[in-house]
């Protein structure tokens, strides 16, 4: 599945990234597709083969996370989007099925996330990482047949840290359904056999628009790789 056009104008892109896809190229992305040699591929504009301006990528999802990405078309969209990231101007909702039930329906965590000293590949809270920020919103709840419970989630990340939602979720107590990193071996191998990959989905984005000056939000729904799971639920 190719990622599909949201909207296009003169200064902007937005796509809807599916599963599977990295966003940036790197030496490590094996065979996978990856969105910033699909743009290259498929587009013609000002920087969509510019390697400096990582082809107008200007923030990343993680592979098995799907749903909305902003691309730059224009050196000046580029700046100024990153400048809103920079600024915490930019709004972003996201989905998550997560493990559990919560104490609270609202709860904001500020963590700071960083690299874990004994697997780099890993992230983790720690008292020397980066501020982190992540609201969270109990949005319904789940039963299955062997009596495991699961809260539907909206998050608002308030900052931009790798993995930092899953991080954030994990350190509650109620990591993220089929989390390979994060809800341990055990627990992932069983949400695997019902849920094929990580419950986590790019809601929504909204910014100023570096054309017209409108700010705006931009949706994706949830994708039937998630909603399919979510049916097998019984909601509580």
């Amino acid at each position: 599945m190719e990622p599909k056009i949201i909207f296009e104008d003169d200064s902007i892109l937005i796509l809807d990234k599916p599963a599977g896809w990295i966003v940036n190229e790197s030496e490590t992305v094996g065979k996978n597709p990856v969105i910033q040699s699909w743009i290259k591929e498929n587009f013609n504009f000002q920087i969509a083969k510019a390697l400096e301006y990582r082809s107008g990528i200007v923030h990343r999802l993680d592979k098995e996370t799907s749903g909305v990405l902003v691309i730059a078309k224009t050196e000046g969209s580029f700046l100024d989007l990153q400048k809103q990231f920079k600024e915490r101007k930019i709004k972003k909702k996201y989905l998550a099925l997560a493990h559990g039930k919560f104490k609270n329906n609202k709860e904001t965590v500020t963590m700071s996330v960083g690299r874990l000293p004994w697997n780099r590949r890993r992230f983790g809270v720690v008292y020397d990482g980066k501020s982190a920020e992540t609201e969270i919103e109990v949005k319904s709840e789940y039963s299955d047949s062997s009596g495991n419970f699961y809260s539907l989630l909206d998050i608002f990340p308030k900052t931009g840290r790798t993995h930092q939602i899953r991080v954030h979720l994990k350190h509650l107590g109620h990591p993220v359904v089929s989390d390979t990193f994060y809800a341990g071996r055990k627990t992932s191998r069983k949400d695997r056999v019902w849920c094929s990959r990580l419950f986590l989905h790019a809601e929504e984005i909204c910014f100023t628009n570096p054309d017209s000056n409108i700010y705006k939000c931009f949706k994706s729904k949830l994708p039937v790789d998630l909603n399919n799971p979510l049916s097998k639920l019984t909601p509580l």
